[in-house]
């Protein structure tokens, strides 16, 4: 039995202004072509499907002509959970209808565990189960928690989302039979002691930034969602982030992106990754104002009409120049847009009101929050401590309501 993982998909993303509708088209294209070429017998999606709550009409369109055309496939299930950019409800609109065609949406946490453990099989009879956890808000693992502190709700919080697991695995272990391969896990969470990149939006389930994997149950395999980089956590082959399958923001330009296959025969368990092509290139380049302008030159001479998105990094006092337009000129008539541009001093009230609503759409609300803070330096160490934890379990809030 095959089992294709991926997640963070966030279709119906805009970076910088450019919509990836054409990438997300030409990835899900490959998806299906994988599938079909490797066999696979079910694909699980770990959360993120869309971009945001509200997902462009495009956005769906893409997700349900997916749904179509994995049925035409060689693959006989599909398994959605939802990550902590989608909508419940938007994903539970369709999910009556997809399960009709053998597509299981777990979209928020139901009252009864069974409901999350899908029986997945192949064409030879063989089959297994999926615990097909959601992102777990903490309205999903706690009670009212009034008059604790921080450090108690966090330990809580933590024993909440692990007793959630213990709870499915010893579900699932009851209903294994002999025929069953495998028990896999999903979740959609950040593990302690993994890489985060830039486009990753903070989560604080309450005041937990971090799981730790030794929490999980010894699950054959557990298929995660949420970071971006594709990554083994804590150094275990079976406990995963498949990673989005493409780069998100400037710092992923580099990463290669990939699904993960996992193979059950008996009691043998393979996990294999598969590359995805880079349908969109992304560039990052750094320097003094000369050598940005070199490599700006060198790299329009050699692209030829090839479409890249650029980052320039100048790593340069002030300078008085409109610098955007000086770097425009360098690659005019190519297929080179430099979207974003960042200057250790440059002062963004003269040179970059054209760009003022750019630069704040590429920060994080908890990257304001502590450009914010780390200004009043009037405040005391335990103060700021105390407002960052008042901030995070204000976005909790916010993310438990979207």
């Amino acid at each position: 039995m095959k089992i294709l993982h991926t997640s963070d998909w966030h279709l119906g993303q805009y970076f910088m202004m450019k919509t990836r509708e054409k990438e997300h088209q030409q990835f899900l294209s490959w998806l299906i072509e994988t599938v079909n070429d490797q066999k696979v017998d079910a694909v699980i999606v770990a959360g993120d499907i869309f971009d945001s709550a509200s997902p462009a009409s495009y956005a769906r369109k893409l997700y349900a002509d997916f749904v179509v055309q994995l049925q035409q496939s060689y693959c006989s299930q599909l398994v959605i959970v939802s990550g902590n950019h989608d909508s419940v409800a938007v994903l539970n609109e369709s999910k009556s209808l997809l399960n009709a065609l053998n597509v299981a949406v777990l979209a928020g946490l139901s009252e009864n565990l069974n409901d999350h453990i899908i029986e997945i099989s192949n064409s030879k009879g063989e089959k297994g189960l999926v615990c097909a956890l959601p992102f777990l808000r903490a309205t999903d693992v706690m009670s009212g928690e009034h008059g604790l502190s921080a450090k108690q709700k966090q330990m809580n919080l933590q024993q909440g989302i692990a007793q959630t697991y213990e709870d499915i695995y010893q579900l699932a272990k009851q209903k294994q039979t002999e025929q069953h391969q495998l028990v896999m896990a999903t979740g959609h969470l950040t593990a302690v002691g993994c890489s985060v990149t830039e486009s990753v939006r903070d989560i604080y389930i309450g005041t937990l930034t971090a799981f730790p994997s030794t929490l999980f149950p010894a699950f054959d395999y557990i298929a995660l969602g949420h970071l971006h980089r594709s990554q083994m956590v804590q150094k275990n082959n079976t406990v995963r982030y498949s990673g989005s399958p493409i780069p998100l923001s400037f710092d992923e330009s580099k990463h290669q992106k990939q699904v993960v296959i996992i193979e059950a025969d008996g009691e043998e368990l393979t996990v294999n990754e598969y590359p995805i092509p880079c349908f969109q290139p992304l560039m990052v380049i750094t320097g003094d104002l000369k050598q940005v302008s070199e490599q700006l030159t060198a790299l329009v001479n050699e692209s030829k009409d090839d479409e890249i998105w650029a980052e320039v990094k100048l790593k340069q006092a002030y300078v008085e120049i409109d610098l955007q337009s000086v770097l425009n000129e360098i690659v005019v008539d190519s297929g080179i847009e430099i979207l974003k541009v960042s200057s250790p001093q440059v002062n963004e009230s003269s040179q970059w009101s054209e760009q003022q609503g750019v630069t704040l759409e590429t920060l994080t609300p908890t990257q304001l929050f502590e450009y914010r803070l780390s200004s009043e330096e009037h405040l005391s160490d335990v103060q700021q401590e105390q407002l960052t934890l008042l901030y995070k379990q204000v976005l909790a809030d916010v993310e438990a309501q979207s």
